[in-house]
């Protein structure tokens, strides 16, 4: 089979690999339009349950990418100068570049041509493709010629973010949240490289008019940035990367795939980043697409059906569980009037799928805490 992987992201390289360990027999191309070394955004983030389907089915690029991650047990939440310590809730990370070096060798090694600066402007091009596979990402030309036909969706969130990296090294995932005159602020950061960090500022819409940010450059936005992390950042500069200040896309697709041509990732559809599984997402796309092609030999069609089919209900749990954290942190302003430990409650339970019952059994001592908080003392009646 000839495939057509347009977009050399982390779906688009891990399908091509892929199919090339299954059968040397495919003649597989990926169409990159960026340089081989470039990216955008800084580190990414697994939660240690969400690197399970990796260990589980490939454990070789299992063992290549723990080998370049940084990894914590445990997370916090902080509330102006309250740091509330949340245990049994693992992450890694690691550099998006390193990502993509790293699964971009693994593909040249099986025989992918992985070819830069080859932007695909015109499907026609690659009219000579049994498969065109589109891992183009956020604005996905694949999608956007067919939209009517996969049946696209497409939004934005209210609030307003902007992906920053600093030198500070952080000692586990945190999310920090503060205010200032001109409204309420979030920073999701954790450390990817022992000496640097992803700093993910994001702020309501209302406080991004009130600061100004519109009008603000770089220089200015970040400086800005770095007045209100203050206490967090201790002296580290923000480092910009095309650290554009946007709405969230929301991107659905009732169909994912027409004819020869099926999306992958975030082409397919968006998950908002504050559940930490864009990347994991992509990925089990591309595990779930390999092996319906497997499946179903010849049969493409076959395929593309017993992808979506056999993907879809995992794919929907997560996403709704995505657009329930979204609009937490939509309402993040009125939340943060809340008791440290009660506002560390409501963002654990903020999807609506853990129960107290689940939460006691993935974080005791935070559970322990909290209950202690809720529950008056018998002589004095106050709280701890």
């Amino acid at each position: 089979m000839r495939i057509a992987v347009v977009g050399g992201g982390p779906a688009g390289l891990y399908f091509a690999y892929l199919m090339r360990r299954e059968g040397a027999g495919h003649e597989v191309r990926v169409f990159e339009r960026n340089p081989r070394d470039a990216t955008f955004g800084f580190g990414v983030v697994f939660s240690d349950r969400a690197l399970a389907f990796l260990e589980a089915g490939d454990r070789d690029t299992y063992r290549t990418l723990e080998g370049h991650m940084e990894s914590w047990p445990d997370f916090k939440i902080v509330l102006g100068d309250r740091a509330v310590p949340i245990d049994g809730n693992g992450f890694a990370a690691i550099g998006r570049l390193t990502l993509l070096g790293l699964l971009r060798a693994r593909c040249e090694a099986a025989g992918v041509a992985v070819e830069f600066e080859r932007p695909v402007r015109a499907l026609d091009a690659l009219a000579d493709a049994d498969l065109v596979v589109g891992a183009d990402g956020v604005n996905s030309l694949v999608r956007r010629r067919h939209a009517a036909r996969f049946r696209t969706r497409r939004g934005e969130l209210g609030n307003r973010f902007a992906w920053y990296g600093t030198t500070k090294a952080f000692d586990c995932l945190t999310l920090t949240f503060r205010r200032n005159a001109d409204g309420v602020f979030c920073a999701h950061h954790y450390r990817y490289a022992p000496a640097m960090s992803t700093f993910i500022v994001e702020c309501d819409a209302a406080t991004w008019r009130r600061a100004g940010l519109a009008a603000m450059g770089d220089a200015e936005a970040r400086a800005y940035c770095e007045r209100v992390f203050a206490p967090d950042l201790d002296g580290h500069r923000l480092v910009s990367n095309r650290s554009l200040w946007r709405r969230f896309p929301v991107i659905r697709n009732e169909r994912w795939w027409t004819g020869n041509r099926v999306l992958l990732g975030d082409a397919l559809r968006t998950a908002h980043f504050s559940i930490g599984s864009g990347t994991r997402l992509a990925m089990e796309d591309a595990i779930a697409l390999a092996a319906a092609l497997k499946q179903q030999g010849p049969d493409l069609p076959a395929a593309l059906a017993r992808y979506q089919a056999g993907r879809q209900p995992a794919v929907e749990t997560l996403v709704a569980a995505a657009t329930m954290s979204a609009r937490w942190y939509e309402g993040m302003a009125g939340l943060m009037r809340r008791e440290p430990y009660d506002f560390a409650y409501a963002y654990m339970t903020r999807t609506g799928r853990v129960s107290d019952r689940r939460l006691g059994r993935i974080a005791p001592r935070f559970m322990r805490r909290y209950r202690a908080r809720r529950t008056p003392r018998r002589a004095g009646g106050g709280r701890s």
